[in-house]
């Protein structure tokens, strides 16, 4: 039996400049496998839209799915740290934020949040941690945003944009953000980030200078059609196995070999 990572574990990884390696799951036996793989985050993302409904996007996605997810992935985990989404427009006011963020920790298991927000947001950010709910703020590309932008792109291509996000980290950080996600950026602006900020920073599309990495696991399991973003990497077909794909990730991202240069958004 292993003892489960905490917030203050995954902050001592950063401060001890370990690299955080996260993964998505949505069911017991995948979270099982990356549990003994060394995975030390497992988010049980909104993407289970796409992955596993066959949704063209996270929007139709409830919080009684994310909580049922949830409590699957809980049931797969010994050692990694369970982080949940607040799927869309499931924390449009206070009440409603607290209320589902608490189901996700009663009824899910999650030890942690996530919900897509910017500096406007830091009064949600500070309504969870004050009532002792640790949370992630999701930055940069927000894909519940999808249908209003039509679509999924690079986030801070332009300096403005750029200074923005950087305001909005520090602006969550101080409202309470335990930890920070940032999503499809440049790779200087994912670095910058991290610097802008003292909690952990995991990114996806960020580039390699930020604390940790994240992929969804049909990513990096090759599975569904392409074309996919230049940070996915299909780590099963170079090793076989199911296990071997989440462990070759976890070393990869430890040994900081992935994301490379190649698998990284220049400029800005």
């Amino acid at each position: 039996m292993h003892k489960s990572l905490t917030v203050s574990d995954i902050r001592k990884m950063r401060e001890n400049g370990e690299p955080i390696a996260a993964l998505t799951a949505y069911e017991a036996g995948f979270a099982s496998e990356m549990d003994a793989a060394g995975a030390d985050v497992v988010l049980v993302g909104d993407s289970l839209g796409m992955v596993v409904q066959g949704q063209p996007d996270t929007i139709a996605v409830t919080t009684d799915e994310m909580v049922y997810h949830c409590a699957l992935v809980r049931r797969g985990l010994e050692r990694a740290y369970l982080m949940a989404d607040l799927p869309f427009l499931s924390y449009a006011s206070h009440d409603q934020t607290l209320f589902n963020a608490a189901r996700l920790l009663q009824q899910g298991g999650a030890s942690m949040v996530k919900l897509e927000v910017d500096g406007r947001d830091c009064d949600l950010i500070g309504t969870l941690s004050r009532r002792s709910i640790p949370v992630c703020a999701h930055i940069g590309l927000r894909p519940q945003q999808s249908r209003q932008l039509g679509g999924y792109g690079l986030h801070g291509r332009d300096e403005k944009i750029a200074l923005q996000t950087l305001e909005d980290a520090r602006m969550l950080e101080q409202a309470g953000a335990d930890m920070i996600l940032v999503e499809c950026v440049p790779s200087k602006l994912g670095q910058r980030i991290r610097e802008a900020v003292s909690v952990p920073v995991i990114g996806i599309g960020a580039g390699p200078g930020v604390d940790g990495q994240i992929l969804v696991m049909h990513d990096m399991l090759g599975m569904g059609e392409g074309p996919h973003p230049r940070f996915v990497v299909d780590f099963l077909k170079e090793c076989g196995s199911i296990r071997g794909a989440f462990s070759a990730y976890v070393q990869a991202v430890k040994n900081r070999l992935y994301p490379s240069p190649e698998q990284s958004y220049g400029s800005v």
